[in-house]
């Protein structure tokens, strides 16, 4: 009877163990077939109430919508977004952590400062969001009327005309320092710690130019507060008929824009992105997400993650030569 026992007793076992094996592939199988199960972090590398926060509110909400599930907004700024990004980085790749990332996370920063992530390895692409052109702006009582005089009193006196930017390495300064170099002219740059300490010191006339992203600057230049001089795209504004193009002023070649785009740590399943890149396109084309990032200067963009990934690399070295030659360093 024992022997039976114990001879039953190893059957038993060893079906229990077959049945494991084969049930395991079909529990991640059915794990992944109702993603999301749960609700999905979006990290904005940036403070609330900003821009990026406002982007990454509006398309968590969509893309929520969509997917069946909340999106929730977690803002962790600092070290130029590379905190959040960082954080990202090292998540579960499950698709529950998403980063709401773009130049500075995958080109300026991690040039400028020490990542502890690769920018082209640790991330996924799920897709494009958008692009923001630089857009050139001074205060109404600026003496500066168009980009010209700018150039030309920089000529004059090359020390004396200032530009601000958010901080060394910010998509303003290098923004400014492509513009110098194409104008071939001298400006002294002034670096704020973030934040609206740089917009508030050209509406006092402290200091008179900033090449600003349009996220920044179309509300101002809406809202009457300040003389927009050229834009940084290939065609005039729809919403700024009268401002000119760069070209338009004479410097064809600039042509300068900060972008945003969705990712998820390296390795999280094809699956799993793909249900997140196509959420991400119906949110794009919703007519009010549109409206709302239009009304930024944002223009929408193709979510498709096979381009984003092409233009990764590509933009990572245009900036990192940019911080070279411009011998731009960290705060």
């Amino acid at each position: 009877m024992a022997i039976f026992t114990s001879s039953l007793r190893r059957v038993f076992a060893s079906t229990l163990g077959v049945l494991a094996v084969g049930l395991a592939p079909w529990s991640g199988a059915q794990a992944q077939a109702s993603y999301p199960n749960k609700p999905i972090t979006l990290v904005v590398p940036y403070p609330a109430g900003g821009a990026n926060d406002m982007f990454g509110r509006l398309l968590g909400q969509k893309m929520g919508e969509s997917l069946g599930a909340s999106v929730i907004v977690e803002n962790r700024p600092g070290a130029g977004a590379l905190i959040g990004a960082s954080y990202v980085a090292r998540a579960p790749a499950d698709g529950y952590t998403l980063l709401l990332g773009g130049l500075a996370t995958h080109a300026a920063s991690p040039n400028l400062l020490k990542a502890d992530y690769d920018p082209l390895k640790a991330f996924e692409p799920i897709g494009m969001i958008g692009r923001a052109p630089i857009i050139a702006i001074t205060s109404n009582d600026s003496p500066y009327k168009t980009l010209k005089d700018v150039v030309e009193a920089a000529r004059k006196n090359p020390q004396g005309v200032m530009y601000g930017s958010s901080g060394n390495g910010s998509p303003l300064h290098l923004a400014g320092e492509q513009f110098l170099a194409i104008a071939k002219v001298q400006m002294t740059h002034v670096p704020y710690k973030g934040g609206n300490a740089h917009i508030l010191d050209l509406l006092g006339g402290r200091i008179p130019v900033i090449f600003d992203t349009a996220t920044n600057a179309m509300p101002l230049i809406k809202g009457g507060k300040v003389r927009a001089l050229a834009v940084g795209t290939p065609a005039r504004l729809p919403d700024l008929p009268k401002v000119p193009t760069f070209a338009e002023e004479g410097y064809p070649q600039f042509q300068f824009s900060a972008w945003y785009a969705l990712f998820a740590p390296a390795k999280t399943p094809k699956d799993v992105t793909a249900r997140l890149t196509d959420a991400l396109g119906k949110a794009l084309k919703d007519p009010v997400v549109v409206r709302k990032l239009g009304d930024l200067g944002v223009t929408v963009a193709n979510p498709d993650p096979v381009e984003l990934a092409k233009f990764l690399p590509g933009e990572y070295e245009r900036i990192g030569n940019l911080i070279k030659t411009a011998k731009i360093k960290a705060d």
